[in-house]
């Protein structure tokens, strides 16, 4: 009896070893862009966009190569993103059902996958299920970062209109989804015989050389970098 009850507290200890609780607690790196860069000097025509704005965002992942097979699952491999960590592991998402990169297939009967746990030791990696059940495997995996740029969908922007004498013709407009707002647009004048730097709501352009062509300028501040 009493060898029973050992066994049966044997089993349940590795049962409770295979069991993992994904965690969600990992939040990508974000950080504003100007384009052009600060700093930078650009010429544009007139009617063109002088500013726009933009963000990146850097994930922190694993790449693992195609055909990786833990128990019944295979990874398409490629980059699958972090999506959480504990003292020992990273949790990583995946697509489900894609043959793509980033998809993870599962077999048939397999209980539905959650969540990829890496261990903070290159080698083993693991499905965690719905149930909250490992399958693992020593597998090769490498710790990698993504870096993804994209424009903002509310943009705020100058437009060159050209020049006449010594002032120059700047336009204001915010787009939304690439759909110009018409009661946030402006028209200001500058005086460059006053000054070469210009700004408008924080942005601010040093202006190198215009004419009724085009226009040279150094971006100092955009709108989404300019300090409040």
């Amino acid at each position: 009896m009493r060898a029973a009850s050992l066994a049966g507290l044997g089993i349940i200890a590795i049962a409770l070893a295979a069991c993992a609780t994904p965690q969600h607690n990992y939040v990508p790196e974000r950080s504003a862009f100007s384009r052009p860069p600060i700093g930078e000097t650009v010429t544009a025509r007139v009617g063109d966009v002088l500013l726009a704005q933009g963000e990146v965002t850097r994930t922190q992942g694993i790449d693992v190569p195609a055909g990786t097979q833990i128990g019944g699952y295979t990874l398409q491999g490629g980059f699958y993103p972090q999506t959480g960590q504990d003292e020992t592991h990273t949790y990583h998402g995946f697509a489900f059902g894609s043959s793509a990169p980033g998809g993870l297939i599962a077999g048939a009967f397999m209980d539905p996958p959650v969540s990829i746990q890496a261990g903070s030791e290159a080698g083993q990696l693991c499905i965690v299920t719905a149930f909250n059940i490992r399958a693992c495997r020593e597998r090769a995996f490498e710790r990698t970062e993504r870096v993804l740029e994209r424009d903002n969908s509310f943009q705020q922007t100058l437009i060159y209109n050209g020049r006449v004498g010594d002032r120059i013709n700047i336009g204001y407009r915010e787009f939304s989804g690439n759909m110009a707002r018409p009661a946030f647009s402006n028209a200001v004048e500058y005086d460059l015989s006053a000054s070469t730097l210009i700004g408008y709501q924080g942005a601010q352009l040093e202006i190198v050389e215009a004419t009724n062509t085009s226009i040279t300028y150094r971006v100092l501040r955009n709108f989404n970098t300019a300090t409040p």
